[in-house]
């Protein structure tokens, strides 16, 4: 996994952030989910390393980036420490790639810096503030992760450092398609850092954070009409929430200026199930840089 990757460790303002890097040519960030780490890209990555320099980091808190349960846990945060994490590899632009958690630190970070981000592609998400706004018994049910890991401590931290295992593939194997298995070596690297109660107290926090400060900071934004400039990708799975709760790409084009993408044929976890499609898909957008007039063609 990553073996023609170089690995490395930066300090940047808010935590230590763990990554992986290869390749040469323009940069690209890619940004995982929940419940996973960098590993998520492991089938994308090399792909992607053949034309562009690839960067793929752990959020703060999961894999080998450091835990902190206490102060800031916003998408605005943990954006400011990827893009510093960046910078100090040496790519002050780059696109950025996130899946799940990762895309909302992506979308996050294209608002608050778009003299940054040239291009950005998110899987499987609507803002966080649109998921709240439409939030019904069927969302409190679908996406009882958003609920749970937002109570108040120690309610989550202690339900989940008791049966971590349990908690981690109760998400891999209840959101990924009927037909997906997780390779025993990535579903114990998912469920290793669920192990750590300060891991499990850092990534409670931040979604506390996505039920209070990310939703205010979404909805500032959207009441000064504050858009994403940088050409945007979404896909999304076509077997779950997004798809059927939400019109992505009408829900986007009020985000964003430039928008493109469709629906994939597979679970939640994108990357892991349609690993030559997505590299496809997002190599292709990367190259063009999504450079034509805003549009909502779907990708094929």
């Amino acid at each position: 996994m990553f073996a023609d990757f170089d690995h490395f460790d930066v300090a940047t303002s808010g935590s230590m952030i763990h990554g992986v890097q290869a390749g040469n040519g323009p940069a690209v960030l890619l940004l995982h989910g929940i419940p996973q780490t960098h590993a998520m890209w492991r089938l994308v990555a090399p792909v992607l390393a053949r034309d562009f320099t690839v960067v793929a980091t752990d959020l703060r808190g999961y894999g080998d980036s450091s835990p902190d349960a206490a102060g800031d846990h916003s998408m605005r945060a943990l954006a400011q420490e990827q893009r510093e994490a960046m910078e100090l590899l040496g790519h002050r632009r780059f696109a950025v790639v996130g899946h799940d958690r990762g895309a909302r630190c992506a979308y996050r970070m294209a608002l608050d810096y778009p003299e940054t981000v040239t291009a950005l592609s998110m899987l499987d998400i609507v803002p966080t503030s649109e998921a709240f706004a439409y939030a019904n018994a069927e969302f409190a049910l679908g996406f009882w992760v958003w609920s749970f890991m937002a109570a108040p401590e120690p309610v989550p931290e202690t339900l989940i450092t008791a049966a971590p295992d349990f908690f981690v593939d109760h998400m891999l194997d209840g959101w990924a398609g009927p037909d997906h298995v997780f390779e025993g070596e990535v579903r114990s690297i998912y469920r290793q850092q669920f192990r750590d109660p300060q891991r499990v107290a850092t990534i409670c926090a931040q979604y506390r954070a996505a039920a209070t400060v990310d939703r205010v900071h979404d909805e500032t934004d959207q009441l000064n009409r504050r858009m994403i400039h940088a050409p945007t990708q979404v896909l999304w799975s076509s077997r779950g929430a997004v798809n059927d709760w939400y019109d992505p790409l009408e829900v986007w084009q009020r985000w964003a200026t430039n928008v493109r993408g469709g629906p994939v044929d597979c679970g939640h976890f994108i990357a892991e199930e349609q690993p030559d499609l997505t590299a496809q898909l997002v190599s292709k957008f990367l190259t063009l840089q999504a450079g034509s007039r805003p549009t909502r063609r779907a990708c094929s």
